[in-house]
């Protein structure tokens, strides 16, 4: 229990620090606030990179047989990601409370996968037809388990110097589903969550932008026996249109 929690903290603190940064940034560039040559409005977003599970998946049976039953086991926390993004320009000024600040709506799907193991699986077992014979090896070949998860999001994005060049922007709050492979012992394999995030881009020519993310997906874990939670980092494209 511990463990998980300072691994939170970790994602946590990385999404604080990134938030901080972007902030930094507008500090010590004021000069890119007035430039109104690069006005953003709707985003079709690229991105991929580094996450890192709370916790691992190992020691369940679909993943590697419960070892010692199996051979090996998946007990990677790291891995990458690929994903996609639309944002959506609600309002370029707040709805009036704040000039030059941006409001969005970011809906998003993410491909994660996790490290994987060559380990005894369920392809390598068979049901005993005695008891209490139960779950049996009948091959003695490991093979090679992939973990993979999928969230698909909506959240409201929270940009700052919409018109400069560099604009930082932050994620409040944010609606995550998650489907993960292969499912827990009880066989869920659908989450819910929430997720908070922070970044910065930066306009390298025309429509074209350039830039840096972190989130941290703090899952309800309503899979019972697997902590879904996650952070990630990573860069992007975006294409302003």
């Amino acid at each position: 229990m511990q463990v998980q929690k300072s691994r939170r903290k970790i994602g946590l603190w990385a999404v604080a620090v990134s938030l901080a940064a972007a902030f930094a940034l507008g500090d010590v560039l004021p000069a890119l606030a007035e430039d109104t040559t690069y006005e953003r409005g709707n985003m079709v977003v690229f991105r991929g990179g580094y996450m890192h599970l709370d916790s691992n998946r190992a020691n369940e049976l679909f993943t590697d047989a419960r070892n010692p039953l199996g051979a090996g086991l998946n007990d990677s926390n790291n891995g990458w990601y690929i994903g996609a993004s639309l944002d959506m320009l609600l309002t370029r000024d707040a709805w009036g409370m704040g000039n030059n600040v941006a409001v969005s709506g970011e809906i998003g799907v993410q491909f994660n996968r996790i490290s994987s193991q060559v380990v005894t699986n369920t392809n390598n077992l068979g049901v005993g037809t005695t008891p209490p014979a139960g779950l049996q090896v009948v091959s003695t070949t490991p093979s090679l388990q992939q973990l993979t998860m999928a969230t698909i999001s909506i959240a409201p994005k929270i940009r700052f110097m919409q018109s400069s060049r560099l604009s930082p922007w932050i994620i409040p709050a944010g609606l995550d589903l998650h489907v993960f492979s292969p499912p827990s012992n009880g066989t869920q394999y659908l989450d819910v969550g929430v997720q908070f995030g922070a970044g910065v881009d930066y306009v390298v020519w025309k429509a074209i932008n350039v830039g840096l993310d972190a989130r941290y997906h703090l899952a309800a874990n309503m899979t019972n026996s697997t902590t879904n939670s996650y952070m990630q980092v990573g860069p992007y494209v975006g294409i302003s249109f």
